[in-house]
């Protein structure tokens, strides 16, 4: 039978264990630091609220237990994956492939998943990242979807795709490991808008939302490089559904509960990656008219509606950009 490795037994690190054992014919072992709630969870009933572990899903609260294999998935927060790095950088990890699932930047570096664990990790691995739209809630329920998988080494990306295809998903080769990992990322961001504009009862607005927010995201894919076409891809606009309407959002369900000055009380990872697109745009005079309006409200706690009425007395422009 063959073996694979999930470290991290949150919603989405869970079901991509569980879709492993599943679908794919994986023996799956899993770790999280054993005082995790998931964790205490999963080992006292081996389910959660989205679905119950399987037979072939062995749980670990040791680190290196999960290290014996060749394959490792990683869906931790984007704000605990350093500290990650530098931990696994004490065991041999050499040739090893490593799939990053997690969708965001590190709010004090603005820098993606990808650039930290080679950072980190000076072993010679293979690694991946995992991007696009779908929800446990739904994939659960047999409903497909798409996802791409992106690395600067071909073989990898061959590696993971031919390992984890299935009909419940469709994987496609990425073309701008750059792009999809910060499309992945702002997408999160922009969930936080639409949410907003839902606890305003602002529907509206989302489709003006959804055409100008990729045009600010490739901007800024563009600047460090990438395509700035990506942002119209899997893992940018082909996760709006799912991310800016869906009911199971973290990031949209928090935007709505800001409006409405609840708390949300869970993880949302567009909350620190907005905080580090915001360094990182003033820091290189990037255009971000979205993002620079959404951290005055979230962060300098400025009046939302006055905000956005503010974006629109702005100086009038093509709506299309020349990315030549």
């Amino acid at each position: 039978m063959k073996k694979i490795s999930l470290i991290g037994c949150g919603r989405w690190g869970t079901f991509l264990g569980w879709y492993a054992a599943k679908y794919c014919g994986f023996d799956v072992d899993m770790y999280d630091i054993p005082t995790s709630p998931n964790f205490i969870e999963l080992r006292d009933t081996r389910k959660n609220p989205y679905l119950t572990l399987l037979d072939n899903m062995t749980l670990h609260d040791n680190l290196s237990a999960v290290l014996k294999n060749d394959t490792i998935i990683v869906s931790i927060g984007c704000q605990y994956f350093r500290g990650l790095c530098q931990e696994l950088n004490q065991y041999d990890l050499s040739g090893k492939y490593f799939l990053l699932a997690m969708k965001g930047l590190e709010e004090d570096s603005a820098k993606y998943m990808h650039q930290i664990m080679r950072e980190e990790i000076k072993q010679p691995i293979h690694i991946a990242v995992l991007a696009g739209p779908g929800h446990v809630q739904d994939y659960t329920k047999g409903v497909p979807s798409c996802v791409v998988v992106d690395s600067d080494e071909a073989e990898t990306k061959d590696y993971f795709i031919k390992n984890l295809s299935s009909e419940l998903i469709r994987f496609y080769y990425g073309a701008d490991l750059i792009g999809n990992q910060i499309g992945a990322a702002m997408k999160n961001v922009i969930g936080i808008a639409a949410g907003i504009l839902d606890g305003l009862e602002w529907y509206g607005l989302k489709g003006a939302l959804m055409a100008r927010a990729p045009i600010e995201v490739g901007r800024f894919i563009k600047h460090f490089h990438g395509n700035p076409q990506t942002a119209y891809g899997l893992a940018h606009l082909g996760d709006y559904e799912a991310t800016l309407f869906s009911k199971y959002s973290h990031n949209r369900t928090f935007g709505e509960k800001f409006a409405r000055g609840e708390d949300f009380g869970k993880l949302a990872e567009g909350v620190p990656t907005l905080k580090a697109v915001k360094l990182i745009a003033d820091k290189e005079h990037i255009d971000m008219p979205i993002c620079q309006a959404l951290y005055k409200v979230v962060y300098e706690h400025a009046d939302i509606k006055e905000t956005i009425r503010q974006m629109f007395s702005r100086n009038i422009k093509q709506e299309f950009e020349n990315w030549d």
